[in-house]
């Protein structure tokens, strides 16, 4: 998978693999074949690694070659994938062989269920290293892996939205994908990280990026609407709205795909692949603070507390007297 025009990084915003097609006088023409890549971002718990499992699945069932890679250090992008299961990291496999003397191969780090191709970029362990950094090393080995050749209908990373260091911040930054799709809920700290997202994606276009916002998938929807306001504010569609229900709660914390066809789900995940596959990239327009705390009633967000000035005397817990200067001053002739 290369770059529009053949190469990556830079303004290439859509990746094309090479495929053989006999022409019409029975030779063999070069068809070319557009990659969609496209990154998931939202707050850590919200849902995405839940999402991307049943869409990747839905999508792969529906004839499409998908890849999904978790870019998250928790590494649990595929766990609902695969059962619970959890697959090696690129990064910790890496490691491994490289300490071996060997080379990593695409099938130690790569796995598929039923059409579906996934891996995980990993990171380091807690307190031993930057998860941005790893991220970038992750994607330095996917390159040496063939990256660029490998020849899928859609590939899904999966990025954690709460951390704003530029490693998670490299698909906008770089033009590695073609467009960005939040998850949020109705609730103020999810939609916040949604517009710190839609915030970075509108700062790279005006640098003269081309990745935009696809849309918002509203996941554990009750219903209260603030995350379709949102949506209309910053003027992105709602691709998909998956409702707050106990049968997908359920089946989530046992490792089980929901967004099969013909199941009780399908047609969420079915609505969600078409809205993937067609959203054009857009530029969103974001909130203020403020702007987004008007989402919410006064009360559930501390619209009505005032911000009282703290005082020495109220940091040292006594009165504080006020001490001379012993800076000299000098007259002035």
């Amino acid at each position: 998978m290369s770059g529009t025009n053949g190469t990556h990084g830079g303004n290439g915003t859509s990746a094309v693999v090479d495929t053989p097609e006999t022409d019409a006088a029975g030779g063999d023409a070069e068809e070319t074949k557009e990659t969609q890549i496209i990154a998931i971002y939202g707050k850590g718990g919200i849902g995405k690694s839940f999402t991307l499992s049943n869409l990747s699945y839905m999508m792969a069932q529906q004839g499409k070659k998908v890849l999904l890679i978790g870019c998250d250090p928790k590494s649990d992008t595929t766990s609902l994938l695969f059962g619970g299961r959890s697959c090696p990291t690129i990064i910790q496999t890496s490691s491994e062989r490289r300490l071996a003397g060997e080379e990593v191969s695409i099938s130690d780090v790569c796995f598929t269920r039923d059409g579906v191709f996934a891996m995980e970029l990993g990171g380091p362990e807690v307190g031993r290293g930057c998860g941005g950094r790893g991220i970038i090393h992750g994607f330095e080995l996917l390159e040496k892996l063939g990256f660029h050749e490998w020849g899928f209908d859609y590939v899904l990373l999966d990025f954690l939205g709460d951390v704003v260091c530029g490693g998670f911040g490299l698909p906008i930054a770089r033009d590695m994908c073609q467009k960005v799709i939040v998850v949020a809920s109705n609730d103020l700290q999810s939609l916040y990280v949604a517009n710190n997202v839609c915030s970075a994606v509108e700062y790279f276009r005006k640098m003269g990026g081309n990745v935009g916002v696809a849309g918002l998938v509203i996941n554990k929807d009750d219903g209260t609407g603030e995350a379709y306001e949102f949506a209309k504010q910053i003027g992105i569609p709602v691709l998909s709205a998956i409702p707050q229900h106990d049968d997908i709660r359920r089946k989530s914390a046992n490792y089980e795909i929901v967004g099969k066809p013909g199941g009780r789900w399908a047609s969420l995940f079915e609505e969600l692949g078409d809205g993937v596959a067609n959203a054009p990239p857009l530029q969103p327009n974001t909130l203020t603070h403020d702007q987004l705390l008007d989402l919410f009633k006064g009360d559930d967000v501390g619209r009505n507390v005032v911000l009282t000035p703290a005082t020495q005397a109220d940091m040292r817990g006594k009165e504080v007297s006020t001490k001379k200067s012993l800076e000299v001053i000098y007259e002035t002739v």
